[in-house]
């Protein structure tokens, strides 16, 4: 039941499935299951922490001081065990005092950007600008951002990569521009069961959240709505996979073993 509420997302399922594992190995070997599936919580968590934050060490290598760069939704403390994945390079160099900023769009239709990653960079002191998902393309042709960074909630065998819906736009938006387009993720979130974009499932969200605002309805009564919550970017527009094991091209992902998730 609970491993069905985020089809996109291959880390809740990883996660389930290891402790069903260790919930197995308890029950064989007689041990405590309450204090066994506590420990491997914990160790889970712990290693989420310490992935975030060797992905900010990675990622913070690609960001010139005192650059601007971009990213789309919430990829930061507030969505993982740590400092997050997309914004953990930017926190690495915020700690570092080397004074990232941070456009962030909204992330219609739920507002994931304003709502939480907006609050959460000002919360930590780090500098940031709140756009309109519709100027996006106007905002990275001023010339003046260094980088988009995105997280992501599966990445394919091929590189192709699910994220908030968005992100697609997004990284076109950066190609037309010229600008590098770098996914942070956790090895949990590589899928090479999955061969390509084409074979992640795309969750379908209600339609109020489109028709409505604020409890308010804002489309005519009856109007069809389509609602992704995320979208996939093929692996050509993505420049770099920033992991907890090192970075990577799309295309070296299927060629390494060492990223195969456990």
């Amino acid at each position: 039941m609970l491993g069905g509420t985020r089809p996109t997302a291959v880390n809740l399922r990883w996660a389930l499935d290891r402790m069903l594992r260790r919930a197995e190995r308890a029950c064989t070997a007689g041990e405590d299951l309450r204090e066994a599936m506590i420990a491997e919580a914990t160790a889970i968590w712990d290693e989420d922490r310490a992935m975030c934050d060797r992905i900010g060490e990675l990622g913070a290598s690609l960001i010139p001081a005192g650059s601007t760069v971009c990213t789309v939704c919430n990829a930061g403390a507030l969505a993982t065990g740590g400092i997050g994945t997309a914004l953990a390079p930017v926190y690495t160099l915020h700690r570092a005092g080397q004074a990232p900023h941070v456009v962030v769009p909204e992330t219609r239709p739920l507002l994931q950007g304003s709502r939480l990653t907006a609050w959460e960079l000002t919360k930590a002191g780090v500098d940031c600008t709140l756009i309109g998902d519709g100027m996006i393309a106007s905002r990275l042709r001023l010339g003046d951002i260094a980088c988009v960074i995105v997280g992501a909630d599966r990445i394919a065998a091929n590189g192709d990569t699910a994220n908030k819906i968005g992100t697609y736009g997004l990284a076109l938006a950066a190609r037309a521009h010229g600008i590098p387009f770098y996914v942070a993720a956790p090895s949990s979130t590589l899928d090479p069961a999955t061969p390509d974009g084409a074979a992640i499932p795309i969750e379908q969200r209600e339609a109020i959240e489109v028709s409505s605002w604020q409890g308010t309805r804002t489309a005519p009564v009856g109007m069809k709505v389509w609602n992704p919550a995320f979208d996939m970017t093929p692996a050509e527009l993505i420049t770099a996979i920033i992991t907890d094991r090192g970075i990577f091209k799309p295309q070296e992902l299927s060629q390494d073993s060492s990223l195969r998730s456990e």
